[in-house]
């Protein structure tokens, strides 16, 4: 049968034969239309056979009357006529010498030049609808059925078409058929394609039954990418070497040689679990023993009737990481999905992840493909995922050109770890394609990317459609963030995608709405909000809505935290850490603002001495961030070599998630009560001794102090950095059911957490004072406000919500966003925020030379970095390793337009050249020797202790 099919363009009129579909101007070799409708079925074929996961195929089986079967024959026959645009005048005169061909066979066309711009009408993906539209009708197919099974056809290039273009194309026939004697026979060969592929693929008995079929937007979703997937593969010259037709080659040789060549991971295909809960997280995590969260949640990830959506909130520190990969081997044994995603905030936290992700890989029982991807833009920068590119590097090339370039002598190289078996397949790492790797660990943004309207966006459905989704840190997104992420959840739930969701502190009004997204329409309102127990698992699943609340956590692992209020004054700080610090010790001084902790850095460093102050926060080198975080584990986390007399670590939020780090005393700026139970997780995180015995005595008890705030107005007010951050509405809602807790009852965690965050997020909160009501209304009022712009600004390019059976995906991206991750600008969508920049740190020496700055560890410091060539892969990495992204100061409109003006007046044109990929298109700011410059009015300082620091000329340091 496959030699049949492979060879069915032999039966062809030679008018047909004549058809082009690709051109090497360079070489004059081409490919005919048919040979190329031929390799893109055989690939779709594979895809489906061997890559697409089962909870894919049972998916789109689920629409069709003969179930796998038929999906199989529609995938395999999409891909077949996804190019029949092209036996269209408008795309065959583009080559002269082909169009000739065409010409002299009775294929009549104008030339190029005679179209002119009108050709831009009919790009060949929307004439392919539009053909097989007609063709359908012909047989019988009502119009409104027909749109949802073309539209794979029209979309094959990324974007469905729009809902007009298809009226301005059928007004312009002549772009699909010359007018006069050739127009019957251009009908007849479009007409004699489609046909024989019907025949070839075996879809001619089944369209009578087809044409009721109304056709999910999901399921269009998926075939329109897997239909991308294998005209991607087949338009690979590595692969498919374009030839002169009258060649001739054993096509099924040609066929397995091309899918050997591209050697895709299979999906991951875990068997449902025997073992107990507590032997496999012994097997997989090395844990001696299970905590009652980690045992509830497998048993319920077991029990539910259908996988769905599953919300696991429990205090820090109690393996909810664990809980939710072993959640996620027992949903994917039991759904089909093919692999697992992990979305996180941060860069930062992603790169944490990687690393414990890998380690998790390592130990899954049977033949897993360990394909793996780190989906940030400096994804490639992170040692691991280096290894694991190396690991994978290969020697066929991608067809598309943003795919990250590597290291392509081997398909194991013998210089990395092989016997991990981890690998990042080089096919799979371009921005298009990196999420169609089996397992991904990636910032929350690459997530919300399948909300936005966007370039290829079927393709990260498709991703995302055969895996399990694991959600981290749910609490930490704002209004906007979350207009993308409910919209996401809608479409993960129509794809019957099972995702495990994780959160120390989320409200019940947020915990319903996640859940309500996921459900649907059809899943009506859950009800979860009266669920305000601790620790808590909810489940939101076809048929089912259940709250569990877990065992409480043991009372060796509660802490009570005494509150304390602390004025805001550098002065008073450094005293109150004198006076606590006396015997020794380790305090934690979380501030909100970057500026604020640089001040207090200074101040502390001269009662304490530079030695005794360390700073964290977000203005570092990548390079320098990953060796602070990484000191700061070695140092303060539970292994941790403390130091011997007192220390002080000044932070941003960066200290308050994913860092596994320990003090005796927290000092933080007044957040949303929420965050600040956070911080709290880093306050006597591990027991150290007997009864703390191993702390010094006057901080065995844990002690927060909090600060920022003016104690003496009515009500307190938050500083204003504070305020631009977070909004005076929630802190004074922190304020307020903090209340009863200074200096009086103890914050008991993690008892005390759901109650705090519960009542702080209330829609009734009850004014704690009679003289703070007009002012929390006011702020209120504020807030709203501010709401209300976040969620209109989000829906600028949000996709549409799922809508019902039968409606295409035509005009589904109408208006969107080009490329989501291929700009500044595309990056920004998802996230409510100015635009950022991010620059490449270098520095110009005395003698006018260049180079990395001198402190870079493993040989990557002081390395000199050529102008007037493309520098070595070593030094070229190392300069893309010290990457920055600019504060707030340089996003303001008025001003980030000249500061890329200013940057962009370094820019060496040998840097430009492919070769240099990592230093290609970025900015770069050029440290003087003293590590100082100047941009768009501010003055830049840079240290290896304090990060950047910016100064408006004339002005304080901020």
């Amino acid at each position: 049968m496959q030699n049949i099919t492979l060879h069915w363009g032999a039966k062809l009129t030679s008018e047909a034969r004549t058809v082009w579909a690709k051109h090497d101007r360079k070489t004059e070799k081409w490919l005919p239309l048919w040979r190329h409708m031929a390799d893109s079925a055989a690939m779709a074929g594979r895809l489906w056979d061997e890559w697409a996961p089962r909870h894919l195929r049972d998916l789109v089986a689920g629409d069709l009357p003969g179930g796998d079967e038929d999906a199989r024959l529609l995938v395999v026959w999409l891909a077949a006529v996804h190019d029949i645009g092209k036996a269209t005048p408008a795309f065959a005169c583009q080559v002269d010498v082909l169009a000739g061909q065409m010409d002299r066979c009775g294929l009549e066309m104008p030339t190029l030049k005679q179209f002119g711009t009108a050709r831009s009408r009919a790009p060949h993906g929307l004439a392919g609808q539009v053909l097989l539209e007609e063709w359908l009708e012909q047989r019988g197919w009502p119009p409104r059925n027909v749109m949802s099974f073309a539209v794979p056809v029209g979309g094959h290039h990324g974007v469905p078409p729009a809902h007009e273009q298809f009226h301005d194309l059928r007004r312009h026939g002549e772009l699909l058929r010359t007018p006069g004697p050739s127009e019957g026979l251009w009908r007849a060969v479009q007409t004699e394609l489609l046909d024989a592929c019907a025949e070839a693929y075996g879809v001619a008995g089944r369209l009578s039954q087809w044409r009721a079929v109304k056709l999910s937007q999901p399921v269009q979703a998926i075939l329109s990418a897997l239909v991308i997937f294998a005209d991607w593969i087949a338009s690979n010259p590595d692969l498919f070497m374009l030839f002169p037709e009258d060649r001739q080659r054993d096509e099924a040789d040609r066929i397995d040689a091309a899918w050997r060549g591209i050697d895709l991971p299979r999906p991951w295909s875990p068997k449902v679990l025997e073992e107990t809960a507590q032997e496999v997280f012994a097997a997989r995590f090395g844990l001696p023993s299970i905590r009652p969260l980690q045992e509830e949640a497998v048993c319920l990830a077991r029990e539910v009737p259908s996988p769905g959506l599953m919300i696991i909130e429990a205090p820090m520190g109690e393996g909810k990481t664990e809980a939710a990969l072993a959640v996620a081997e027992v949903f994917a044994a039991r759904t089909g999905a093919g692999g697992c995603l992990i979305a996180l905030p941060t860069r930062a936290t992603s790169n944490a992840m990687y690393g414990r992700m890998r380690r998790w890989l390592k130990c899954l029982p049977g033949e897993v493909d360990l394909t793996v991807f780190l989906a940030h833009s400096k994804g490639s920068l992170n040692g691991d995922f280096a290894k694991d590119m190396r690991a994978g590097a290969r020697t066929v090339a991608a067809v598309d050109l943003d795919a990250v370039s590597g290291v392509v002598t081997s398909r194991r190289d013998d210089t990395c770890a092989a016997s991990s078996q981890l690998v990042a397949h080089q096919w799979l790492r371009g921005r298009k394609k990196g999420l169609l790797a089996p397992f991904v660990v990636g910032t929350i943004d690459q997530l919300l990317f399948a909300g936005l309207k966007s370039r290829h966006l079927a393709l990260r459905h498709l991703a995302l459609a055969g895996k399990v989704i694991v959600i981290d840190e749910v609490h930490a997104y704002d209004a906007y963030m979350n207009e993308y992420l409910e919209r996401v959840l809608s479409w993960l739930g129509a794809y019957r995608v099972p995702v495990v969701m994780l959160s120390a502190t989320l409200p019940a009004g947020r915990r319903r709405r996640l859940a309500e997204a996921y459900a649907g329409e059809a899943g009506g309102r859950p009800e979860l909000e009266e669920a305000d127990a601790y620790p808590l698992i909810s489940v939101v699943a076809p048929g089912q809505v259940s709250v569990t609340n877990c065992p409480e956590v043991t009372a060796e692992r509660r802490t009570e935290v005494v509150m304390e209020q602390l004025d805001d004054d550098l002065g008073v700080l450094a005293d109150r850490l004198v006076s606590e610090l006396v015997g020794g010790g380790c305090a934690l001084v979380v501030r909100n603002t970057v500026d604020r902790v640089l001040r207090a850095a200074e101040v502390l460093r001269e009662r304490f001495g530079p030695e005794a102050v360390t700073v964290a926060h977000s203005r570092f080198l990548d390079l320098d961030r990953a060796r602070k975080d990484d000191d700061l584990v070695a140092r303060f986390g539970p292994t941790g070599l403390r130091p011997a007399g007192p220390h002080i670590v000044v932070a941003s939020q960066v200290a308050e998630q994913s860092l596994d780090i320990d003090f005796d005393l927290l000092i933080t700026d007044l957040a949303p009560v929420d965050l600040v139970l956070q911080r709290m997780g880093r306050l006597h995180r591990h027991r150290r001794g007997l009864g703390q015995c191993e702390r010094p005595a006057r901080l065995r008890t844990p002690r927060c102090l909090v600060t920022g705030v003016d104690w003496e107005a009515i009500p307190p007010a938050p500083v204003a950095g504070s305020v631009s951050v977070y909004g005076r509405h929630v802190l004074l809602r922190s304020l307020a059911v903090l209340l009863p807790h200074w200096g009086k009852r103890p914050v008991v965690l993690p008892d005390d957490i759901s109650p705090l965050v519960q009542a702080a997020y209330a829609d009734g909160l009850a004014v704690p004072r009679d003289e703070w009501a007009d002012a929390i209304a006011a702020a209120f009022t504020e807030h709203e406000i501010t709401v209300v712009k976040q969620q209109r600004a989000a829906q600028v390019f949000l996709l549409a919500e799922v809508r019902k059976p039968g409606r295409s995906l035509v005009g589904w991206i109408d208006a969107g966003v080009g490329d989501a991750d291929g700009t500044r600008a595309g990056r920004a969508q998802v996230r409510d925020s100015d635009e950022s920049l991010e620059v490449l740190v270098i520095q110009r020496r005395r003698d006018g030379t260049y180079g990395t700055v001198p402190w870079l560890g493993r040989g990557r410091g002081g390395l000199e970095v050529s102008v007037d060539a493309v520098p070595p892969p070593r030094t070229a990495r190392a300069v893309a390793a010290s990457a920055l992204r600019l504060p707030y100061h340089f996003s303001k409109p008025w001003v980030i337009d000249r500061a890329i003006e200013e940057l962009e007046k370094f820019g060496p044109e040998a840097w430009q050249s492919p070769e240099c990929h990592w230093l290609a298109g970025e900015l770069f700011l050029v440290l003087d020797e003293d590590c100082q410059t100047r941009l768009a009015g501010f003055e830049v300082h840079y240290s290896e202790a304090d990060g950047l620091e910016i100064i408006p000329v004339g002005g304080p340091r901020t």
